[in-house]
């Protein structure tokens, strides 16, 4: 994979940080090199792999505004909300209301890096939440996937020695769909397509018969308070992503 990269510089901006002046690789880089199945499917049913990428860049645009919003409001400001993503971000912050979620500037948007094991990233918050402090990881997808226990035990086994009170980590999913006001079905738009779920032990409408609400935003927190197995398994696909890329690793001089 090595000819995705036209030079080594372009490689060190896409792959990690670089801090006091050593270069670490990104949390998220290393991850990716994960075989996302679900990933592989929808690509599979797009008509074809332009309309696939058109998508998901949108999807990714999405979800950057959104971040953004969360991250600005954990920091204890008020941003100008994109229409788009609003009913999301108001369920988010009746959320953070209703948990008494607490978080500081200096847990927001924080770089980490692990010396030892070399790989830096830059985690989402870390917050006090029933009376546990952790690492707290946003997504915008449509569920909690289980890879992304890879990712938060990577910042966790950075943050513990620095942080000795860390305790555990959550995932917070945000997100926002339109509910059949007849039966169960759910609607999810998201980077342009329309996803229609119907739902479990539910009678379903006839096809094009749902009578969708409003836009409804919806969030989801899950605690992964265990996270040394999931270490290995990061440091397992971290050995991977440096075999995969071994050229540009020894030319950075970090292999």
């Amino acid at each position: 994979m090595f000819d995705s990269y036209s030079s080594i510089e372009g490689f060190k901006e896409a792959s990690g940080y670089t801090i006091d002046g050593i270069w670490y690789p990104r949390v998220t880089k290393i991850v990716s090199i994960k075989a996302k199945p679900a990933l592989l499917w929808f690509y599979g049913e797009a008509a074809n792999f332009k309309a696939a990428q058109n998508v998901t860049t949108k999807s990714a645009e999405e979800g950057t505004l959104v971040h953004e919003a969360a991250e600005a409001i954990l920091l204890g400001q008020k941003p100008d909300v994109d229409p788009s993503i609003r009913p999301a971000i108001d369920a988010f912050k009746k959320f953070l209301d209703e948990k008494n979620i607490q978080s500081a500037p200096d847990w927001v948007e924080r770089r980490i890096c692990h010396m030892g094991e070399r790989y830096a990233g830059t985690i989402d918050a870390m917050a006090l939440i029933d009376g546990k402090f952790g690492v707290l990881d946003i997504k915008t997808s449509q569920a909690i996937y289980r890879d992304y226990n890879l990712q938060t035990s990577a910042y966790v086994e950075a943050l513990k020695d620095q942080f000795q009170h860390l305790q555990t980590r959550w995932i917070l999913r945000i997100d926002q769909i339109h509910h059949c006001l007849a039966c169960k079905a759910t609607l999810r738009v998201k980077g342009g397509r329309e996803k229609i779920r119907n739902g479990r032990g539910g009678g379903a409408c006839a096809a094009g018969a749902h009578e969708w609400s409003e836009l409804t935003g919806e969030v989801e927190l899950q605690e992964f308070p265990y996270w040394e197995n999931d270490f290995q398994a990061f440091l397992g696909a971290k050995k991977l992503w440096e075999w995969e890329n071994e050229h540009w690793l020894k030319k950075v001089g970090y292999l």
